[in-house]
Formats: C-alpha cells, structure tokens, sequence
C-alpha cells in the first residue's frame, strides 16, 4: 500500500494547509480525501504536489508492504 502520512507531516512542517494545496497545485476536494483515505493516485497529482511543496516524492509518500 502507499501512504501519504508523510504529506501531511510536510505540509505541517512547512505550515500550509489543505487551502493552499487546492489553490497552488489545481486539486479539487476530492483528491484531497482521496489522498488522506490513501488511495490511488495518478503520478501527474504527485508531481504537482512535490512541485508545489518543493520537495521530493519520499517526503509525500511511502511505500508500506501489506
């Protein structure tokens, strides 16, 4: 499974919130529920989010074996 807590410790880390995702990276509120339910996600979002947040992919997201 991947999981996306590490978004949200960057993001608190950094200060920003949902708000800022959806207005800098061009998410909708539904990909934000998708991302905290850790579901399936297109690379193109993923890219969008390391961009916005500056930084890399591991920061977002992780890989947890089932």
């Amino acid at each position: 499974m991947i999981s996306f807590d590490k978004l949200w410790e960057t993001m608190e880390k950094k200060g920003l919130s949902t708000y800022y995702l959806r207005e800098k990276a061009g998410i909708d509120n539904k990909t934000v529920r998708r991302l905290k339910a850790n579901a399936n996600m297109e690379t193109k979002t993923l890219g969008k989010l390391c961009a916005v947040l500056d930084c890399r992919l591991e920061d977002i997201a992780e890989y947890i074996p089932d």
